[in-house]
């Protein structure tokens, strides 16, 4: 693609006659022939005109940026007008270099945090991930995150895709995108006074029940979107207060993951997207600001949270020390950025109904865009939440479960020991081995995806337990790697069956994540859920949405929703086959009562297991 500088250069040679393509209306040197200024001045107007004309049609044929071109009726008084036009036009300013600008999106997950530079038109110039560990301190259901790990992974990210971009096209503006609900206390000198409480962490179940009998499950989901689970960030400050009342005394702030890398970054004053605010359960999401109501009955001070904002927004540049850590310069914009499902629902183009997201990742999770608010007793029934969009003047509901990819790592921990090996010495991805080992038929071994302290949508079941049930003698290696991963898959389709229920129809669902990068994952889930699964030529869509958000906060586009749908491109369709949708069909019949059959007897396990 031709950038701007170059079109100008052209255009200034068109303007010569030096370009291949300029009319020879300037003679081999580029001056007016001498039987043309011998001519009267009505002849003279009359070629002026022709050749006006000529270069015009011209230069709007090849649609390159117009020249400066003097008034004619100024320059048609005089011959001696014509000889001052014709020495302008052959003598264009010297033209100044601009050089391109790149936005960069980061996307700290559960698990791991990744960092991709783009360029205006949305192709990735540098990226780049770094791992860190969940922490499990303990007792059941109790998860944490090391923040200062995430700050260290995500600095080292950040510079190793700063200098694979290299710089040509310096980063203008960052936005964060991340896992929701994770909290850390800050103490004013902004030093973190403890391990983060994950996600995934469900050690206030108490303190949701307090909640539910002062508010009520209707009250708190109208208000918020949410319905009361000890996942959410404003019970965990419940716990705090009662069981840390030292730790809750010195923090200044409690700040989810996304508002803690962007204070890091340099937002000395820390914020809070729409989206993200939303997340913790304590936040209004139809007057769009924090809700004094829940608040005030958890025994929190809205002066310990960031102020909430609209995505994309500026809210500081980046810290000068900072800067010379990661390869940034200082003077780069950080913008708001969101939770990461509404981030990727942006980075993938679902900035209309009926459309949805799925990142397959560590977590599975399915994000759906709505153009006004369904807060009903089914979305309330099923645990659906709904609340801020990332994009301007849109809502999402979010259907998750917990246990996604991250039951394929638990596989290659505890089971694939020699495909590690093999792919250390080929240089290749361990899972692409595991996936290639799948049966290539339906299987009759169903998985209930329980295996993390919570199940996730529509259950929010603490006490489940996972199962594999169907196992025989005769059993094989690849049956299991399959049923595993439509073990998720049954999940999922039983969210979007559960959605359609509320009102919530998805005809097609985008891809991204890790998972979206395998053709085979892909297709399983377009013959699960009957509907066509779209892959992308930004898989890690997370980041591209956070990029957008960086961009509209430097005033590259109108609006994030307009910029979306110019910039995301479609790589395949994976339409469902007719034959493997009706197999999928019959086995969901029987995988949707596996969970309510087993449910009491797991949580007799449960019980077991806490004794």
């Amino acid at each position: 693609m031709t950038n701007f500088s170059e079109r100008r250069i052209h255009s200034a040679k068109f303007l010569e006659g030096t370009s291949p393509d300029a009319p020879k209306i300037f003679g081999s040197a580029g001056a007016l022939p001498s039987k043309t200024i011998r001519q009267s001045p009505v002849a003279i107007r009359c070629s002026l005109f022709a050749t006006l004309h000529s270069l015009l049609a011209a230069v709007s044929a090849r649609q390159e940026p117009r020249p400066p071109i003097y008034p004619p009726a100024l320059m048609l008084r005089s011959p001696s007008g014509v000889a001052k036009f014709l020495s302008a036009a052959q003598t264009p300013k010297p033209i100044v270099e601009v050089k391109a600008m790149s936005l960069m999106g980061v996307d700290t997950g559960t698990t791991g945090v990744k960092a991709v530079i783009f360029n205006d038109d949305g192709e990735i110039l540098g990226q780049s991930y770094h791992e860190y560990p969940l922490i499990y301190p303990g007792p059941v259901g109790w998860v944490e995150l090391d923040a200062e790990q995430i700050w260290e992974a995500t600095k080292a990210a950040i510079s190793e895709a700063v200098a694979q971009a290299g710089k040509n096209d310096p980063v203008e503006a960052i936005a964060v995108s991340s896992m929701s609900e994770t909290v850390v206390p800050v103490d004013a000198n902004g030093r973190t006074l403890m391990n983060a409480i994950a996600n995934l962490d469900t050690r206030p179940v108490r303190q949701a029940q307090q909640l539910e009998e002062t508010l009520g499950q209707w009250r708190v989901f109208s208000l918020t979107g949410h319905p009361i689970h000890p996942m959410y960030t404003v019970p965990k400050l419940m716990w705090l207060k009662e069981e840390r009342p030292e730790i809750f005394a010195k923090t200044w702030k409690f700040l989810c993951i996304q508002d803690f890398v962007s204070f890091r970054l340099g937002a000395k004053d820390p914020a809070i997207d729409w989206s993200m605010a939303s997340r913790t359960m304590g936040f209004n999401v139809i007057q769009k600001r924090w809700c004094r109501e829940v608040l005030e009955a958890a025994g929190i001070d809205e002066s310990m949270l960031p102020r909430p904002m609209p995505s994309g927004e500026p809210i500081g540049t980046v810290d000068p020390k900072v800067a010379e850590e990661t390869g940034l310069s200082p003077k780069v914009v950080i913008a708001t950025g969101g939770h990461d499902q509404p981030c990727g629902c942006l980075g993938s183009g679902v900035v209309k109904g009926g459309v949805a997201m799925d990142a397959i990742g560590t977590v599975d999770c399915i994000t759906v865009a709505m153009a006004q608010p369904v807060l009903n007793e089914t979305m309330l029934r099923n645990n659906f939440c709904c609340y801020p969009h990332v994009a301007e003047d849109l809502y999402v509901t979010v259907t998750w479960s917990w246990t996604g990819g991250i039951l394929l790592r638990w596989y290659r921990d505890n089971f694939a020991t020699e495909e590690k090996s093999v792919a250390e010495r080929m240089g290749v991805d361990v899972y692409d081995l595991i996936v290639a080992q799948a049966s290539k038929r339906p299987t009759n071994i169903f998985v209930l995806p329980h295996f993390t302290p919570t199940t996730g949508t529509p259950w929010m079941d603490t006490q489940s337990k996972g199962v594999i049930a169907g196992l025989t003698i005769s059993t094989t290696r690849g049956e299991i790697v399959r049923a595993l991963i439509e073990g998720v898959n049954y999940e999922m389709r039983l969210n979007l069956e559960l959605l359609k229920e509320a009102g919530v129809t998805v005809h097609e669902v985008r891809a991204i994540g890790g998972g979206a990068k395998s053709r085979f994952w892909l297709q399983l889930k377009a013959n699960m859920f009957g509907v066509p699964v779209v892959s992308l030529h930004v898989s890690e869509a997370a980041c591209f949405g956070a990029a957008i958000a960086a961009g509209k906060a430097v005033g590259k586009w109108k609006s994030m929703r307009e910029a979306a749908e110019n910039l995301v491109r479609v790589k395949e369709v994976f339409e469902p086959e007719p034959k493997e949708v009706e197999l999928y069909n019959e086995r969901f019949a029987i995988y949707r009562d596996l969970y309510p059959t087993l449910r009491e007897w797991l949580h007799r396990i449960h019980r077991l297991a806490s004794s």
